[in-house]
């Protein structure tokens, strides 16, 4: 049997919140990092849900689909799949910091140094991906550059990579990866583009956005970027995968814990999917 049949998906129970979505039926998936077959089960159950579900259905990938894991290749060539084969009518695909540091490193300019150097490092694990492009596109000593993206991606990924956004707006609900900052215009902050590197703040921030108790404004935010424990130690909450100060957030950790999370979010409610085994010695993060 393959593995990834095997693994489980834990669905919750509905809990309520004051999302407004227009009526949308909203999935969105929390960071991957390279956990292919855990991305496998929950799109297949994301699929049936979405197909006892009327009215329009729309997917929100969160970013950091990339670094860490091991087949980061097979979690970006089924990200690039269209709505039909995601069993929706709409997929969105946002950037994470993840493929910010790739992205800028393949640009070159002038942050592209210091990205190569963030993206290869071992506590960001992009030296996985790029031996995974490498062995993908039989380059052994290859950069990471537009040819390698090409060779070992095709096409189709290739051109998906360069048309995320930074986040989605549906109501009052912002979908974007790192979060909102509290003390500053919220257009301004979201149209940084990534190219600024780490001043790109909605892909980076975790302190002073899950650490802030007084909302924003009217939005509510869905977002990834912060793992279990590094929440839990920002925000104080015991269970970072529930609705509380305007924000939910989606990272299970995934590549360090084994868990790949998702919501199915509805007006006035949404549920927790969580897909995959939970390791046994969970690995903490320092920095995402």
């Amino acid at each position: 049997m393959d593995a990834a049949v095997a693994l489980p998906v834990e669905i919750t129970g509905w809990k309520q919140a004051p999302f407004a979505l227009g009526g949308e039926t909203v999935f969105a998936i929390g960071d991957v990092h390279g956990c292919a077959a855990e991305l496998r089960v929950l799109r297949d159950a994301i699929a049936r849900l979405a197909g006892e579900t009327k009215g329009k259905r729309r997917l929100i990938y969160l970013g950091d689909m990339i670094n860490r894991g091991p087949d980061s290749v097979g979690v970006l060539e089924q990200w690039a799949e269209s709505e039909k084969a995601h069993g929706v009518d709409h997929v969105d695909r946002l950037l994470g910091n993840h493929e910010i540091m790739m992205l800028l490193t393949v640009i070159g300019g002038p942050h592209a140094h210091k990205a190569e150097t963030m993206w290869l490092s071992e506590r960001m694990g992009g030296t996985e991906f790029r031996n995974q492009m490498r062995i993908r596109a039989g380059k052994p000593w290859a950069d990471a550059d537009h040819d390698l993206l090409r060779k070992a991606l095709g096409e189709p990924v290739y051109h998906r990579l360069w048309g995320m956004r930074s986040h989605v707006r549906l109501g009052n609900t912002l979908f974007v990866h790192g979060g909102l900052d509290p003390h500053a215009d919220p257009d301004e902050f979201l149209a940084r583009p990534w190219t600024i590197f780490t001043e790109a703040r909605w892909a980076w921030i975790n302190h002073g956005f899950l650490d802030w108790k007084k909302g924003f404004g009217g939005i509510l935010v869905v977002h990834g970027h912060t793992p279990p424990d590094k929440h839990r130690a920002i925000s104080g909450m015991e269970d970072p995968h529930l609705f509380e100060g305007d924000r939910l957030g989606l990272d299970g950790g995934s590549a360090r814990t084994g868990i790949v999370t998702a919501a199915e979010i509805r007006d006035d409610r949404y549920r927790i999917l969580k897909a995959g085994t939970p390791f046994a010695n969970p690995i903490s993060s320092s920095e995402e």
